[in-house]
């Protein structure tokens, strides 16, 4: 599995350039199943869940491959499987964003459960919910979501109410409708960036699609897609663990190909803090080096503080004077990271869903272990700024969703090394 080495006590200093969105490239590469011709896509991450998706889609019958360090030519002809393969489902919870595609362009689907990161429940009903709203007949057995279209193949819109504003069923229901019959109306859906990107993908091959960004989205179903080429946008995650790592170092980073406006929680709550913000058209500067002060933050969908952002906000406040607390309002299990700081010296006390952080001077070096993808990022935000020598284990849970993280961290000062 191997393992970071992280020698704390370094401030960040420097440019660092920011990759594609994880989570868009994500939902693309889904939503490339909906085209009938070739789909390039840009700006896409080299990172292990998009390699996994790849390989998904090729060993369904798809032609996936890539065309440069950050580039993929995706092609699904009509003659591809409609079952997805559990041995590589099972890696990654985006997996299920194929059940709207290939209900809406094949008329079936067998999508098996997936997997990805234990933060919490994350169930398929509103899925469900949505495609079966427009006439899918769906059931979960053996492992898998089975179904597809009843009598002309082809789904129907519909008028969709979702319970919670969820990110994949909206992503699901919005991909479904985009080759439904007639127009589907999504109330209470998602307005992540994400999303906003995925319509605007689809309607580059030619889709019908309003409102992606607010609480209503609008989608009118055309016969067919086609091929496009695409460039995703930038990585508001990665962005703001950078911009964390440099206030919990008390550095001073520019994090530049960025969009501010994705950034405003994150941000918010740092200039609340004490940090410095400087922001440009596809810049920010975060300066640390003054006095932080302690900060509540609770996790809502977007705009709200990202959930995304919770375990390296939490390691931040673990050195910042005073008491902070932090309300995880989401996934109940992004909380387990904090076992892993309190072995390196952080006063952290759980009640229910709410993490109560005391600030210490500074944390100590300890071998710890990443339990999701965003726990692994806060650990090494913990060690770059702790006394000693930090083991960071778990590196498969990094590698999914940060491309070159080590790489880009050194070439900010950081003192990382990668064990294999």
């Amino acid at each position: 599995m191997g393992k970071l080495i992280v020698q704390g006590g370094t401030p960040l200093e420097g440019t660092v350039a920011i990759s594609g969105a994880k989570n868009a490239a994500l939902a693309l590469l889904a939503a490339s199943f909906l085209s009938r011709g070739e789909v390039i896509l840009e700006n896409i991450p080299a990172i292990t869940d998009v390699n996994v998706m790849l390989d998904i889609a090729k060993e369904m019958g798809g032609e996936g491959e890539w065309i440069g360090p950050n580039a993929l030519r995706l092609n699904l002809p009509d003659t591809i499987s409609c079952k997805t393969p559990y041995k590589l489902a099972k890696k990654l919870r985006a997996s299920n964003l194929l059940l709207g595609p290939l209900v809406s362009r094949f008329g079936w689907a067998e999508v098996a459960l997936p997997g990805g990161d234990n933060i919490g429940t994350r169930p398929m009903d509103l899925h469900i919910k949505g495609l079966s709203a427009m006439g899918a007949s769906l059931t979960v057995e053996h492992g898998y979501i089975c179904g597809g279209a009843q009598g002309s193949k082809r789904l129907q819109g519909a008028k969709i109410y979702l319970d919670f504003p969820s990110v994949g069923a909206t992503k699901n229901i919005v991909m479904a409708a985009a080759l439904a019959r007639g127009q589907t109306l999504i109330e209470n859906c998602a307005k992540e960036p994400e999303i906003v990107d995925l319509a605007n993908f689809i309607n580059a091959m030619g889709g019908k699609i309003r409102g992606a960004g607010t609480d209503l989205i609008r989608v009118e179903g055309v016969e067919q897609l086609e091929g496009t080429a695409y460039s995703i946008i930038p990585d508001r995650v990665e962005a703001g663990t950078y911009m964390i790592a440099a206030a919990a170092t008390r550095g001073r980073v520019r994090v530049t190909n960025v969009i501010p406006t994705h950034l405003h929680g994150v941000t918010a709550k740092l200039r609340e803090m004490g940090v410095q913000i400087e922001e440009d058209d596809d810049s920010i500067v975060v300066d640390g080096r003054g006095e932080l002060n302690a900060v509540d933050i609770k996790t809502l969908p977007y705009p709200g503080f990202p959930t995304d952002m919770q375990s390296q906000a939490m390691a931040l406040l673990t050195t910042v004077p005073g008491t902070s607390m932090i309300v995880e309002n989401v996934y109940e299990n992004r909380l387990r990271v904090v076992d892993e700081l309190q072995r390196m010296g952080a006063q952290i006390k759980i009640e229910g869903r709410t993490a109560i952080i005391d600030g210490v001077a500074s944390l100590s070096s300890a071998q710890v272990k990443a339990s999701d993808l965003r726990a692994g990022a806060a650990l090494l935000i913990a060690g770059m700024t702790a006394d000693g020598e930090t083991e960071v284990c778990g590196l498969y849970h990094i590698d999914r969703g940060y491309e070159k993280l080590e790489e880009k961290l050194t070439a900010l000062g950081a003192k990382i090394r990668r064990i294999e």
